[in-house]
Order: C-alpha cells, then structure tokens, then sequence
C-alpha cells in the first residue's frame, strides 16, 4: 500500500521572498579590499584589531545540525569558547538553530539581516545563497586566506562571488547512490553492486531483474520499485535531482554563466528533460518519490520498499544505525552529482569582524573538518580525508559516551583503520571532486522554484510534451534569471 494512501501530504506553495531583488541594482557589492583577518583559537596569530570590539556573545546562525541535539556543530563551538574563556577574551560564541527547511531557513535569514532585527554575527548559509546574500551586501568580504589549497577544489569555488571570498564552506555534501545488497543477493545478483562508472541503463537493468525477483516472490513483501529519490517539487529535491540530469545528459552544462545570467538552450533543455524523465519513469521508481523529501526516502530505503537510494553522505550514519554492512552499500551516482553543503560568513552588520573570523577560522580549519567528517558530514578539507595522523581531539567521536572505551562505542557506521567513515577516502572524496553545482546566480530562489515548479508537470495528471516543456522552461527560465 502506498505510503501517503489515506493521509496524502498537504502540497503547500512554497513562497519564495523577492525582498532582496530590489536592493540588487542599488547595493550590488563593488567587492573591496576584504578586511584583516582573525586567527584561530589558540593559534597565537595576532588578531587585528582596528578598533576595540565590545566582549559578549559571537551568534552563529544555521539549520538543524543533522547529529543531532549536542551534536558535532555544538560540540565544536564549546571548544572554542573554553579557548576564549582561557584567553580571557570577552568573547563566547552561541548557537542559533533556525526552524523549517532550508528554504524557510532562506527567508529568515533574508529578513533577518535586512532588517536588522537579529543581532547575528556569523551565518550559515546554502553554499546556492552566497551569490544572493554576496550582491545585496548581507554578508562582508573575508581574506583569501580563509579558503587554502587544502579546501576541495570544487567545494572551494562555492566561496567566492565576483572574485572576493565571502563565506568559508563548512561542511559540504554531494550525491550518492546507496543500495540493499540484501536485495541484490536474493534476486540472484552475483557481481558487485554499482560502482563506479556504472550508468542508469545498468543501474535500471538491475532494477528489472529486481521486479522479476519480487514477482516471483524471491524479495521481502515490502518491496515494491527499484529507487527512490526527493522528487517533491515543493522543495529543492526536485531541483537537485533535475540538475544532476542535467548535466549529466549536456556534459556538465549549466543553466547559468558566470554572471548569474540564464545561458540555457531548446536543445540543451530537452536533452536534460529526456534524462530526467528516463530517471524518474514509472517502471523504476516508486511512487510516492513524487511527494517525499529527505526523510520520507530514508524511511522507504529503510523499510525495503526499494533496493536503491540517491541520499546525502549522512545517510551513511542514519541508515547504519539499523542496516547492517550486508544490507547497505555505497557508490557514486552514476553521472553527475550535484555539490551541496553550508559556508559560513560574517553578517554585514557584525560588531565583532575579528572575532567572527576567529570563530569561523577555528570550525572550518584542518581538524574541525576531521571531527566533521568523524560525526558523518562531508568534511571540505582533503587532509580529513587522507592524512591518517589528523585525528579529531576537539569534540567526542560520534557515538563514543565521554569516558566510555571503543568497545562501548554505540555508532554503528563502519569507519576504516584511521577512524574515519568506511567509504570516506574511495568514495566520498572523489564524489565531491567531481561534484557539479547548481545555478550560481543572487537570484538562485527565483530559479529554483520556477526550475522544479515545471519539472513538477513531468509528474502530473497529463504530462507536456517534452517540446512543450522545454519551451515553457526556456521562456520561464530567461523571465525569473533576468534582473529587473
């Protein structure tokens, strides 16, 4: 039975603020010369200090930090203020967690920070938002400094609007494929699962030997289709899931250019709406994908419901918790994969710049981002990722009570010699240097809901033509990526 019969989720109109556009054209950054930096805690490098900042509390503003309540973000923002606290600063950084989904989380910034009505110092935005908060002036220039040759060269590139660095990425995210060996196995698959270089012919061709396996009563009753993937265009799954079909059909095509501006074509549209809609045909996917978002897919996944996911590097952790290593494996989506992840920035109206690059220094620097990776994130730094001796001393590792031996240790995740996540070095790292990114453009929120809002007829009661489609989404496209 499907999971919505009986209790269909509200489809909600997802409002997308415009309050920033008129302040573009009037306040679009000149750039400037980014400000002295500040140094990490405990660093001895000296602060600058232009004029005295006022001591009291450095506010961070960010979503839900999906480890959880005293999770990895919490632990690590302790750590520095125990450093300030030792150093007799003054200073003490505090947590903000913002409510909703990340567009929701979008507009609060947004009104927040034009309006002045919230005292934040540092922000963590949606590596899509630097561009928008960039050119109306929300968020300060930083030092180059900041974004070093040890930062992935991908996730780097999300730092940076008209050539100035104005946020410093965080944790990142990409793309993945997950999978049910489970499943594979009682369908009589012998070979390894997908794996790199694998594509979606493949990919649905195991889905089809999957379908003959459940027909003829080889698989768990819950099963029901070969993937499940955020296809709700109420949100920004359908647009992620849209962009990586995409450029996975145009080469790497974007739908933008360095401006911002809309650099699209017919054929170009059409070649990414036959990909998407090979992806996300009926035969292979499970229905209820049209409507489900982050959790709803890692519930079905879970479940048995399908034997293939694309999901987020922290459904490695989630799902670990109640899938053992012979029922869940790990690969690289086949094609492209989207970049996702958070930058921090220092909010234009901050009273304490140094501090607020001391913090930021300090929670994206070289072990921070282990501990990052360590709890499940997508650490930014390639060292997290190769350098064995690099080890988290900042924060508890994930799972670990304080005090408890290894043996105690109550997370599941499968973590190699050095303590990382298994599929770190092999697979993670390579996914994010290859990751492609979404539209960079300050009107990111106008392209995304016109972007999924007609991706979303694909799924509707009588689909366009995908001439019609690509029509209306090159007229659509060109009307919301052009600034007034």
């Amino acid at each position: 039975m499907s999971r919505n019969s009986g209790r269909r989720r509200p489809r909600t109109v997802r409002v997308v603020p415009f309050l920033v556009l008129p302040l573009l054209a009037a306040a679009a950054c000149s750039g400037g010369d980014p400000a002295p930096s500040g140094g990490t805690a405990g660093s001895g490098r000296a602060v600058a200090a232009d004029a005295p900042e006022p001591p009291g509390d450095i506010v961070l503003a960010s979503g839900r930090d999906v480890t959880g309540k005293g999770g990895i973000r919490q632990q690590l923002i302790a750590k520095w203020n125990e450093a300030q606290e030792a150093r007799g600063t003054g200073f003490r950084a505090r947590l903000v967690e913002l409510p909703g989904s990340a567009d929701q989380q979008r507009s609060q910034l947004l009104g927040a920070l034009q309006s002045g009505s919230a005292d934040y110092d540092v922000v963590n935005l949606d590596v899509t938002w630097v561009p928008e908060f960039a050119e109306a002036s929300l968020v300060q220039p930083l030092p180059d400094h900041l974004v070093d040759a040890d930062v992935i060269g991908s996730v780097a590139a999300t730092s940076r609007w008209r050539d100035h660095v104005y946020a410093v990425p965080f944790n990142s995210d990409v793309g993945l494929l997950f999978y049910r060996p489970d499943h594979l196995r009682a369908a009589g698959v012998t070979q390894p699962g997908p794996g790199r270089g694998t594509t979606w012919p493949a990919l649905q061709k195991l889905m089809e030997t999957l379908d003959d396996a459940s027909r003829d009563r080889k698989l768990p009753e819950t099963y029901q289709k070969g993937w499940t993937a955020q296809l709700d265009a109420t949100y920004e799954g359908l647009t992620v899931n849209g962009v990586e079909a995409f450029a996975s059909a145009t080469d790497g095509f974007t739908l933008t250019d360095a401006e911002g501006r809309y650099a699209g074509s017919l054929p170009q549209l059409e070649k990414g709406l036959d990909e998407l809609r090979s992806r996300t045909q009926a035969a292979y996917t499970l229905p209820d994908a049209a409507q489900s978002d982050e959790a709803d897919t890692l519930t079905d996944f879970a479940g048995g419901r399908t034997a293939f996911l694309r999901h987020w590097p922290y459904a490695y952790r989630t799902l670990h918790q109640s899938l053992s290593t012979q029922q869940l494996g790990v690969a690289p989506l086949p094609g492209k994969a989207v970049l996702g992840g958070q930058n921090l920035a220092v909010a234009a109206g901050s009273k304490r710049r140094n501090a607020a690059l001391d913090l930021i220094e300090f929670l994206t620097g070289r072990q921070s981002e282990r501990c990052l990776l360590d709890a499940g994130f997508a650490a930014t730094r390639r060292s997290a990722y190769r350098e064995d001796a690099l080890r988290c001393e900042a924060a508890k590792p994930a799972g670990l009570p304080t005090g408890s031996p290894p043996a105690e240790r109550t997370d599941r995740m499968p973590r190699d010699a050095a303590g990382r996540p298994a599929y770190a070095q092999e697979i993670l790292l390579p996914a994010l240097e290859n990751a492609v990114q979404r539209p960079r453009t300050p009107l990111y929120g106008a392209f995304t809901q016109t972007f999924a809002a007609e991706l979303g007829r694909l799924h509707g009661d009588k689909p366009p033509t995908r001439e019609q489609l690509a029509k209306d989404l090159d007229t659509q496209l060109r009307r919301a990526l052009t600034p007034d």
